[in-house]
């Protein structure tokens, strides 16, 4: 078993935000969360609760906002259904949503800050996250890894301590200005120590090609410099409040996240890509879909 740094923290709870209003895939998202578009049949933020789950997580707190209880719903068990789909024989479909209300132990919170930005979500999962070490994943994005992309931030955490962020290779250098780029310095193979996230910077101008995003590890010191940050035009950014915490002196790792691939469906055009892809690898519909592509004759 691998020892713990003095640091290393166990880490059993993750803030989801799931708050945002998915004005991007409206009219689709004005009564039903961007959180809960399918791919094939699971809502998106079933994807990343299991990646969590299958990380060690126990307890998962899922910030959210009046118009987002659909995400309660689907965690939730439907004693109505249930009974109905055994009464029809249908074992297959009982069996995955009673597994659903079972992957862990749900928290829902609503979001009521004055100000938007990405920290404030964090923020409010304070009360259920108190002086504990604690991951973050975002609700309408997902990554496919071997191990799962949050296990192997966790395994850098408890091999270093501090803070860790999940980190991709962005291939090409037009498309750094979309993300945070770390400055920063190599520790071993595919692990940086941060010294400082550059946010959407200009591809000449972009430190390296390692993007800082997607699933996090920090520690409770994060609640009260988010709470101190200066807004920027009404926002609040956890990017702020990291490289604060950088400025402090406390260590921040970047993993390279290894046999992964990045969905982020918070994207049109990458959500359709997505839904493709897994349709195509579905063992139920691919040879249809295959078959139905073929067909179209595409130029």
């Amino acid at each position: 078993m691998q020892q713990q740094t003095p640091d290393a923290k166990e880490i059993t709870k993750v803030i989801i935000p799931a708050a945002g209003w998915g004005t991007r895939f409206l009219p689709a998202t004005k009564a039903m969360p961007k959180e809960m578009l399918p791919i094939i049949d699971k809502p998106i933020i079933q994807y990343v609760v299991e990646e969590a789950v299958a990380s060690g997580i126990k307890d998962a707190i899922i910030i959210t906002g009046w118009h987002k209880r659909a995400i309660e719903d689907h965690f939730d068990r439907s004693m109505e259904m249930e009974k109905f789909l055994e009464s029809q024989k249908k074992t297959k479909a009982l069996d995955a949503i009673k597994k659903i209300a079972g992957l862990a132990n749900f928290i829902y919170i609503r979001q009521k800050s004055d100000y938007y930005g990405n920290a404030m979500p964090v923020l409010a999962g304070k009360t259920a996250i108190g002086d504990e070490h604690f991951a973050v994943m975002w609700g309408d994005e997902f990554i496919m890894a071997t191990p799962p992309r949050l296990q192997q931030i966790i395994d850098v955490h408890k091999k270093y301590g501090g803070a860790v962020i999940s980190a991709v290779r962005i291939e090409s250098k037009d498309d750094v200005s979309r993300y945070g780029i770390a400055d920063m310095e190599q520790v071993e193979d595919g692990i940086f120590k941060i010294k400082k996230i550059v946010e959407k910077p200009m591809p000449d101008e972009a430190p390296s090609n390692l993007a800082t995003h997607g699933a996090y590890i920090l520690p409770p010191d994060i609640f009260g410099i988010i709470e101190n940050l200066t807004p920027r035009n009404g926002e609040v950014w956890l990017v702020d409040a990291i490289n604060k915490l950088i400025e402090s002196g406390y260590p921040v790792y970047g993993c390279e996240v290894k046999k992964g691939k990045y969905y982020d469906t918070g994207n049109k055009t990458e959500y359709l890509k997505t839904v493709i892809e897994f349709a195509l690898n579905h063992p139920d519909y691919s040879k249809d879909i295959k078959e139905y592509i073929r067909s179209l004759r595409l130029e």
